[in-house]
């Protein structure tokens, strides 16, 4: 049987017993009907993982006992910050998830001219809520010892004055330019426009604002599919997936 491994955001140490936040017990003890005594791995996203056992299971209080800490290499080395155009419902879902899969280190919605998505007030603190539990999740999933910061929208001029990477990149379905040619970052910004695209004004915007224009090949990517794309061609030239 396959370890859980529960995201717990509080310190950790070797030794302690502490109890579970609500999510993780609710998951642990109602969805996952765990007893006394089993194994669960817990982490708090500052890079370590820690083996546990469950020390009590109830209905609304679980604890664990803490056991050794693991610290694996699963945490790449290229620090991705990821401008993703806001798009409809699964479509940012999967696109959150999907980054975090491969090892984003922060996500921002992006407002642009053609979003579709157009959020404020309380509406927009529960979206931003949702996609970093979304985040949560994958990281829970897919064995990443942090996770990524899905931070509040921004419109695209703001996110433009404060991306700071090596590399900037936005992509452009008419773009000439190749990765191959560039020297290896250590950091990388990578702007993707909404289920409409970017429009030419905003891509001139990113450009003055020093991104390179990308294209990730002759056919044109959906929103949702283009971050996997382009996050999967990063990590192979210069993350962990060489």
């Amino acid at each position: 049987m396959r370890i859980p491994r529960v995201y717990e955001p509080q310190p950790l140490a070797s030794g302690e017993l502490v109890q579970l936040s609500d999510f993780a017990a609710q998951h642990l003890g109602r969805a996952l009907r765990m007893q006394c005594g089993d194994a669960v791995k817990l982490f708090n996203g500052d890079g370590q993982e820690f083996d546990a056992t469950l020390d009590e299971v109830g209905r609304k209080r679980v604890t664990a006992r803490i056991g050794s800490p693991r610290q694996r290499a699963v945490e790449s080395p290229l620090r991705i910050e990821l401008g993703q155009g806001l798009s409809r419902g699964e479509r940012m879902d999967y696109a959150v998830q999907k980054a975090t899969e491969l090892g984003v280190s922060a996500i921002t919605p992006i407002q642009t001219e053609r979003c579709e998505v157009r959020l404020k007030g309380d509406r927009e603190q529960k979206r931003t809520q949702h996609w970093q539990s979304v985040a949560v999740s994958a990281a829970e999933q897919s064995g990443r010892l942090r996770v990524p910061e899905v931070r509040a929208p921004q419109t695209l001029a703001d996110w433009l004055a404060t991306a700071d990477a090596d590399l900037k990149l936005v992509l452009h379905p008419e773009a000439p330019a190749s990765l191959l040619d560039l020297p290896a970052p250590q950091s990388v910004a990578l702007l993707i426009g909404p289920e409409g695209g970017l429009s030419d004004d905003e891509v001139v915007a990113a450009q003055a604002a020093g991104f390179k224009a990308l294209s990730l090949g002759p056919r044109v990517l959906r929103t949702e599919t283009a971050p996997v794309a382009a996050l999967t061609l990063l990590q192979y030239l210069w993350g962990d997936l060489r």
